[in-house]
C-alpha cells in the first residue's frame, strides 16, 4: 500500500508562481511562514486533503476546480485575492483564541464575485472591503446582531438564518454568513422563489 504523499508549501516566498493543487491522494500543507504574491493557487482537491497552517497570500487567485468544501481559511491571511470556483462550508477570516495560529488570520479586499458560496462564513473582519458573489447566491451581514430582526418574520420551509440559543447559538465574530440559493431550496424544502422573496426583505442580505 503505497503512504500518502505530502506536499508543503512552507517557510518561502512565491511570487507569480502557479499552484497545482490537484493530487487527489496527496495531503498539502500551506504554511508555516508562507508568502505567496501575484500566485495562482488552484484547487482540485477535496478540504480534508488541505491543511492550512499559517502564511500570507497578497493579490493571488484562487481558482477551484471543483467543489471545495470543509475547510477552515482562518489562519491565513488573504489580501486583495480573487476567488473563482465553488466553495462550500468553508471559512474566512480570523476566530479569535479558536484556531490554531488564529492571530495570522485575516480577509480584506477580496472579491469573490466569480465564486459561489454555500454555507461559507466571514469572521472578524470588515465586509464592506469584500465584494461577494450575487443570487442565487445570497449573504447575511452581522447575522447575530441582526438575529432577533431575522428571526421576527416567518421563513419558508425549515430555513432558519440564524440561531440564537443553545450550543450552537451564532457566533459574535461571525461577519457574514453566505448561502448558495438553490442548495439551501433544496435543504429547507423550499422553493428558490419562495426563498428568494424571503431574503429580499433585508437591506442587511446582500443579493
Amino acid at each position: 500500500m503505497r503512504a500518502t504523499p505530502n506536499v508543503h508549501y512552507e517557510n518561502r516566498e512565491m511570487e507569480g508562481e502557479r499552484l497545482e493543487l490537484t493530487d487527489k491522494e496527496a495531503i498539502y500543507w500551506l504554511g508555516p511562514n508562507l508568502s505567496l504574491r501575484r500566485c495562482t493557487v488552484v484547487l482540485g482537491i477535496g478540504g480534508r486533503q488541505l491543511v492550512p497552517t499559517w502564511g500570507r497570500l497578497i493579490d493571488c487567485t484562487i481558482e477551484a476546480k471543483r467543489q471545495f468544501a470543509d475547510a477552515w481559511f482562518t489562519s491565513l491571511s488573504f489580501e486583495g485575492c480573487r476567488f473563482k470556483g465553488r466553495y462550500s462550508n468553508v471559512g474566512f477570516g480570523q476566530r479569535v483564541g479558536v484556531d490554531t495560529w488564529w492571530e495570522h488570520g485575516g480577509i480584506a479586499n477580496c472579491d469573490f464575485s466569480e465564486a459561489r458560496l454555500d454555507l461559507c462564513s466571514f469572521h472578524g473582519c470588515d465586509m464592506r472591503t469584500v465584494q461577494l458573489p450575487k443570487w442565487p447566491c445570497f449573504t447575511i451581514l452581522e447575522p447575530l446582531k441582526h438575529g432577533p430582526e431575522l428571526m421576527s418574520v416567518p421563513w419558508p420551509g425549515d430555513f432558519f438564518p440564524v440561531i440564537l440559543e443553545g450550543p450552537r447559538k451564532e457566533r459574535p465574530d461571525r461577519a457574514a454568513l453566505s448561502f448558495y440559493a438553490p442548495a439551501e431550496a433544496k435543504r429547507s424544502g423550499t422553493t428558490l422563489e419562495e426563498l428568494k422573496a424571503a431574503v429580499e426583505r433585508f437591506d442587511f442580505i446582500v443579493r
